[in-house]
């Protein structure tokens, strides 16, 4: 009861913050994604970059994101630019993992048929080879948006944008006023927009992956 109270007392202010923390985390894994496309597509073809990239992608992913954080204040100092671009090179490891497996998983057969009716490179690139990875790079793109809309609530940290630092507030004032309702509510929240973003990406697959690939 306590919750809802505060939600309807506060709807405004929870609503803005909402829209810049799915803004933020919709942005960087856009950002992300078209990095991550960019650099499998550059190393695919080459089996000791393909895995080296590979390799690097996963070991990224163990970077802790306080301490990208830390080191991006240094530089940028605090707000959004040093958020986005920690966001935003997470947003692409998961992705350039799934798109080089993509691309390296395409049969060769199909590529040589591609070939053969005369094709160049980039026509096959862009109408075989991308359009038959793109179910596995869309599996990647829906665990990248998972993973960035829960570490979006760190960039509070730098005073960033978003309903990390409704959390944060109430975690350091537990025992006060609405302390728990606002560390409540900006989890539910960001748990709303994690579950509305993955369905908006299986409607995106539903429309985009050919039907002899699903």
């Amino acid at each position: 009861m306590q919750l809802w109270t505060y939600v309807q007392g506060h709807a405004a202010n929870l609503t803005f913050l909402t829209y810049q923390h799915a803004s933020l985390a919709f942005q960087t894994v856009v950002v992300g994604t078209l990095v991550a496309i960019i650099v499998a597509v550059a190393v695919y073809r080459l089996p000791l970059f393909s895995a080296l990239t590979l390799t690097s992608s996963r070991v990224a992913l163990t970077i802790p994101s306080l301490a990208l954080l830390a080191l991006l204040i240094v530089p940028f100092g605090l707000g959004v630019v040093p958020s986005f671009i920690m966001l935003a090179f997470f947003a692409a490891m998961p992705v350039i993992g799934n798109a080089i497996v993509g691309l390296r998983s395409v049969p060769a057969a199909t590529i040589e048929s591609a070939q053969g009716i005369g094709l160049s490179r980039w026509r096959i690139l862009f109408s075989v080879e991308l359009p038959i990875a793109w179910p596995v790079i869309l599996t990647g793109i829906r665990v990248s948006t998972q993973m960035i809309v829960g570490v979006a609530a760190i960039v509070a940290y730098v005073l960033g944008p978003g309903l990390g630092s409704l959390i944060f507030n109430g975690l350091s004032r537990l025992g006060g006023a609405n302390a728990l309702e606002m560390a409540l509510t900006g989890t539910i929240l960001i748990v709303i927009v994690a579950l509305i973003f993955d369905g908006l990406l299986v409607l995106l697959g539903r429309f985009t992956i050919s039907k002899g690939l699903s």
